[in-house]
């Protein structure tokens, strides 16, 4: 087997300027960003990073059911999400926080998710959320909605039409493990098939769960959607320019009616899978070593000090994430509790007699505790 291409880069890990082999198409975009675009993608990290903190906090103090943290990806999501226009759709895994933020939508609905007081968690509909549709427990299934979504595009004539305004493109995100699913194959099937203007972002967090990537594919995981007729590459997914850059790239190409990509974006989960998991039973020190020490926020941070990024500037950022932490501790701490009726009240849109009664029985076995639940 021939060698791969090195995965597209443009920051060293030491933060300097130092773009891969085979990254010239994709310089313009890089060229093309401002000072104030490059602060945005650090204060997107920074904050985010605080907040996923303050929720990790949360969940253990017990205020959440589930936490799924996003320590090490940030990169990944603040470049990808950058990259789309408006009238994008986005479908997510769950734990694609930054992108939900970016595109406009409140992340108490990702926080009440987690809490249980709500099902939805937002309005996909509302165009304050930036098409931003709902998160996926169901790991791979949202690349078929995506794709499914993507064919309607298609058919009601949105892409290709040279219309920045108007042409659309969809994005999804998933990880490494979902790429073992049939749902995602079968989605490539369709999206190239159809020719659906899907850009398909894997986060390779090297982890699915606690099984290693290397057990799950002995070739690079973007080399799969080849076989489908897709075109792939490999991204450093802790270099936010090379995340942002390649992603206009193919979102450009989607909106162009070139049909469906996809981008494996090479990066690594700082920590739990999820609150509920245990990572140092399967990391191992020296992994995590590696990784930290490639954090993607550390290296854009040198990257602008050397541009001449001011501290004032650094100390701004610093207070709006200690400020928007702040404000989610406040604004979750207020929620009111899950009630039992969540449990059977939307299963069926009219009444039905087995949730009827599976609802009286809850009741009288927790009236059975008395006063002491």
């Amino acid at each position: 087997m021939t060698t791969p291409p090195p995965a597209v880069q443009f920051l060293a890990t030491d933060g300097t300027f130092a773009p891969s082999a085979g990254s010239d198409e994709y310089l313009p975009y890089i060229e093309a960003l401002s000072d104030a675009q490059h602060e945005q993608f650090y204060r997107d990290m920074f904050v985010i990073r605080r907040f996923d903190t303050e929720c990790t906090n949360l969940q253990r103090q017990g205020q959440m059911a589930l936490w799924p943290p996003s320590h090490g990806q940030e990169a990944a999501q603040v470049g990808s999400a950058r990259a789309t226009r408006a009238q994008d759709h986005i479908f997510p895994s769950y734990r694609e926080h930054v992108v939900a933020k970016i595109r406009g939508v409140d992340l108490m609905g990702i926080v009440g998710l987690m809490r249980g007081t709500t099902l939805g968690g937002w309005d996909v509909n509302d165009p304050k959320n930036g098409n931003f549709h709902g998160y996926t427990l169901v790991l791979g299934t949202q690349t078929l909605h995506a794709t499914g979504y993507a064919m309607g595009v298609n058919f009601d004539g949105a892409v290709g039409t040279g219309n920045p305004d108007t042409d659309t493109a969809v994005v999804v995100y998933f990880g490494d493990g979902s790429t073992s699913e049939g749902d995602v194959n079968e989605a490539m099937v369709f999206a190239a098939s159809y020719q659906t203007p899907t850009v398909f972002f894997l986060q390779n967090n090297q982890w699915a769960i606690s099984v290693p990537v290397a057990t799950q594919s002995r070739v690079p995981l973007y080399l799969r959607p080849r076989g489908f007729g897709i075109p792939s590459v490999q991204v450093d997914g802790n270099d936010v320019l090379a995340s942002y850059a390649v992603s206009a790239k193919h979102l450009d190409d989607a909106r162009n009616g070139l049909g469906p990509s996809y981008i494996e974006a090479m990066t690594y989960r700082i920590g739990a899978h999820t609150t509920s998991d245990d990572p140092t039973r399967y990391q191992t020190d020296e992994q995590l070593a590696h990784w930290v020490a490639r954090d993607p926020i550390l290296r854009f941070e040198t990257f602008l000090k050397n541009k001449g990024a001011s501290e004032a500037f650094f100390a701004d950022v610093e207070q709006e994430a200690a400020d928007f932490a702040a404000d989610i501790r406040r604004r979750t701490l207020e929620l009111p509790n899950p009630t039992i009726d969540n449990l059977f009240d939307h299963v069926y849109s009219e009444p039905h007699p087995l949730i009827t009664e599976q609802k009286a029985w809850l009741a009288n076995y927790e009236a059975s505790f008395g006063g002491d639940k």
